[in-house]
């Protein structure tokens, strides 16, 4: 097996014009849903590819990934993951951070490139634990109860197991939209709730106490990741199990003192978020030696989502893929469609991700493209 060096980072940057959430949550500040495509080049001629967001500003991300990482992945071997994942969380600490996205595509870039060396499905090369997940369909915010009852309803019928609603607030219209949904789904269908909220610990655990009479799978999120007394306190008070550590920054160290707080009752990690897949394998690793569920969430972005799909399927203590929809717009820039049959998701079997990306897509709307080559 080849072990390739590092010749060239390469980018895209592409401008997509298409605002994917809603105002609240966007602010006054753009936020286009914008993706660089990046690109590994290595002596052996084989190439490695990842997406990273640009949702507020393309240029940062791909001046980071240049200006940043390229000098850290250059002239490396491939083999080289780890010591080029705590090389990258030694430069955050020493400049103002990375954005919670960075460095994780370079590092799933490493990895697309060693299991195509190895001739091996990316699952299979990290160490199979099985070969597909359920999916559930995971909403965007929505402002009338009737659209998610509508979109829950179309996903069931293609099969999903599961929806899990996103729900716009404030926390007595959400209520209304967990007890709409019950009542149109039956009693037995998988429902989640991730309001992505700023409820007090009030509201959370009205919210909560409602949603385990509902019969709710899980309550994701009430507030923001780094709140670890709210979240140790709500985890005491409520039976219904509680995700979080999704945006929690520093990566499995993050997600190790929501743990140690007893702050999460299920740990959330993806590969653009946390970072890579060396870095989602670490926290959930973690997880599994606590007892704990690590539920991988969506990149918004289907070729990283993939990449999450062979890392969900290469460990045991994640119990389903997540889908957000409508699924075409976070498909970009993935030319395959979603590897789903029936509601359940299954890893790709060629070597490495193991799916093609649309590149004449990607040449439409490419407005910048940069390369780093080593010197």
């Amino acid at each position: 097996m080849p072990n390739p060096v590092v010749t060239s980072l390469e980018t895209w940057r592409c401008q997509r014009h298409e605002a994917l959430f809603d105002k609240a949550r966007m602010g006054r500040s753009p936020m286009n849903w914008d993706v660089v495509v990046v690109r590994l080049n290595t002596d052996a001629g084989i190439t490695g590819h990842a997406t990273a967001i640009g949702a507020r500003s393309s240029m940062v991300t791909q001046a980071f990934l240049h200006e940043t990482i390229a000098p850290v992945v250059l002239g490396r071997r491939v083999s080289e993951r780890e010591a080029i994942w705590h090389e990258l969380w030694t430069i955050d600490r020493h400049i103002t951070f990375f954005p919670n996205y960075l460095p994780g595509p370079v590092d799933v870039a490493l990895w697309d490139i060693a299991a195509q060396a190895a001739g091996l499905p990316l699952y299979q090369f990290i160490g199979e634990c099985r070969t597909s997940l359920p999916v559930y369909a995971s909403s965007l915010f929505m402002p009338e109860t009737r659209q998610y009852i509508d979109e829950m309803n179309q996903y069931r019928s293609r099969g999903f197991p599961a929806y899990k609603v996103h729900p716009p607030g404030p926390w007595q219209k959400d209520m209304e939209i967990h007890r709409a949904l019950r009542e149109a789904a039956g009693e037995d269908y998988t429902l989640m709730s991730d309001p992505v909220g700023e409820y007090s610990l009030e509201e959370a655990i009205r919210v909560g106490r409602d949603l385990e009479k509902l019969n709710y799978h899980w309550f994701e999120e009430p507030f923001r990741d780094f709140e670890l007394s709210k979240y140790a306190k709500l985890c005491a008070a409520l039976d219904i199990p509680i995700a979080a550590t999704e945006t929690t920054r520093g990566g499995p160290w993050g997600v190790a003192q929501a743990i140690a707080f007893n702050a999460a009752d299920i740990v959330r990690a993806d590969v653009s978020w946390k970072p890579g897949v060396t870095g989602t394998l670490k926290i959930a690793h973690l997880a599994e030696a606590h007892g704990l569920r690590c539920e991988v969430h969506c990149t918004t972005m289907g070729f990283m989502d993939v990449a999450n799909l062979h890392v969900s399927c290469a460990i045991r203590n994640c119990e389903f893929f997540e889908l957000l929809v409508p699924e075409e717009p976070f498909r970009f820039p993935m030319k395959d469609p979603y590897p789903i049959t029936d509601g359940v998701a299954h890893a790709p079997t060629k070597p490495g991700i193991g799916v093609e990306l649309d590149w004449d897509l990607i040449d439409r709307t490419c407005v910048e493209h940069k390369i780093s080559k080593v010197s």
